[in-house]
């Protein structure tokens, strides 16, 4: 069965062209909604994946309807091979994993993608190991300052509770539980 999907990013936008588009590939149900593309989360995108049968092919006019941006288009070709189902653009004909050469270009741009994200991952661990190297800190700023650690390592080693200290220091228990007793 042909399952068909259209979505438009602003209330200002019609569904109209899409859809006519969409009824001259047969019959099936449409699944439409006004969302934008950069949510990940999107109701009724969820509703049509979750209604494909091995078998089906979902069909959308074009690619920038189904997906934002290339690994999420990824996130969703992958969920509709794992139903067994295939997937085609109208616009974009090389985008048909109905066909040996749609499955191909796909293959070939999922892997471009994934040596993509290695590189990027390389690199910013290079740029982290460089930047402790340099001495520079990460995560977040010490809510307490040395001086204040010692005092309150000092009054934890002499019994006082965290609760206790937490209300005069003005901070949460958790931070002051993070300073060891002396």
């Amino acid at each position: 069965m042909i399952i068909r999907y259209a979505r438009v990013s602003t209330e200002g936008q019609t569904l109209e062209s899409q859809i006519e588009h969409l009824n001259q590939v047969g019959c099936g149900k449409i699944y439409s909604e006004t969302t934008s593309g950069a949510k990940t989360d999107r109701r009724e995108l969820r509703r049509c994946l979750a209604a494909l049968r091995p078998g089906d092919v979902l069909v959308v006019t074009r690619l920038d309807r189904l997906a934002r941006s290339t690994r999420d288009l990824l996130n969703v070709l992958a969920e509709i091979g794992e139903r067994s189902a295939a997937f085609r653009s109208l616009t974009d004909t090389w985008a048909d994993t109905t066909t040996p050469h749609g499955r191909l270009m796909l293959t070939v741009l999922g892997g471009l993608a994934e040596f993509e994200r290695e590189l990027i991952k390389a690199r910013t661990g290079d740029r982290r190991t460089r930047a402790k190297a340099r001495g520079v800190k990460f995560g977040r700023k010490s809510v307490l300052s040395a001086d204040q650690r010692a005092y309150i390592a000092k009054l934890r080693a002499e019994g006082e509770s965290v609760r206790h200290i937490a209300r005069i220091m003005g901070v949460s228990a958790a931070t002051i539980g993070r300073v060891p007793p002396s």
